[in-house]
């Protein structure tokens, strides 16, 4: 049988540790949940009605994965670079169309993760009117930490999540506080994609989020799930 020639080598598999094994995850897509706590959205001058709206997202590339620990350079193209504290769900099954209540049995793992912006970039979109791209999904702005599995946590309703940036809190809230919980978030994306292991979420940020330079170290924390690190190097 003849093999399949290509051009040039193949993307590589990206992918995460998972805690308790010595396989890892492989990374296919990563959704990211916008304006998912009502202070965030305030602060962003975009205020959420649940009642009235409903939740909208942003994909990253899978290449823009990093793993928490990293030192990535400060980015080009922005002068305002900012941190957003997350919860990630990794989905470990496929769905398609999936209810509320059963939600959750997509589940495969948490980690914590940090959704890196441009932040004037992505202001300037959205003013515009254009695709938030160019201020999320660039090189090494999906940090993510090593997986835990479900079965570890069950399905997660509150929980602290923090961040700082040498030392200093920024941020500081509860996974309580989203304004679409984790089984609303997957029910919803089910509606619009087949959901497949490897697919990650980032579920949002809260309030607080802000900008670093180069030197800063960014730490955060999910309780139960994990801490996750990233220094900010200098410009390329």
């Amino acid at each position: 049988m003849s093999q399949t020639r290509y051009l040039w080598n193949p993307a590589p598999v990206y992918s995460l540790p998972v805690r308790g094994s010595d396989a890892r995850l492989p990374v296919k897509r990563i959704f990211c949940v916008g304006r998912n706590y009502h202070a965030h959205a305030l602060e962003m001058d975009r205020p959420v009605d649940k009642a009235t709206m409903r939740p909208f997202y942003f994909l990253k590339d899978a290449s823009t994965l990093v793993e928490s620990g990293a030192t990535v350079p400060y980015p080009t193209g922005t002068t305002n670079y900012h941190y957003e504290m997350e919860l990630v769900v990794a989905i470990g099954k496929a769905g398609f169309r999936v209810a509320e209540a059963d939600a959750h049995e997509l589940i495969y793992g948490y980690a914590a993760g940090l959704d890196m912006t441009r932040r004037d970039l992505q202001l300037v979109a959205r003013e515009q009117g254009r695709p938030w791209d160019l201020g999320k999904n660039f090189e090494k702005s999906a940090v993510c930490t090593e997986i835990i599995p479900v079965a570890e946590l069950g399905v997660l309703e509150a929980g602290a999540i923090s961040l700082s940036v040498n030392g200093d809190i920024k941020q500081s809230s509860d996974l309580s506080l989203l304004i679409w919980n984790i089984r609303e978030i997957i029910a919803d994306l089910s509606k619009f994609y087949h959901l497949e292991p490897g697919d990650l979420i980032y579920t949002g940020t809260p309030e607080g989020v802000g900008a670093v330079k180069p030197g800063n170290r960014i730490t955060g924390h999910v309780d139960r799930v994990g801490d996750i690190a990233l220094t900010i190097g200098d410009a390329e």
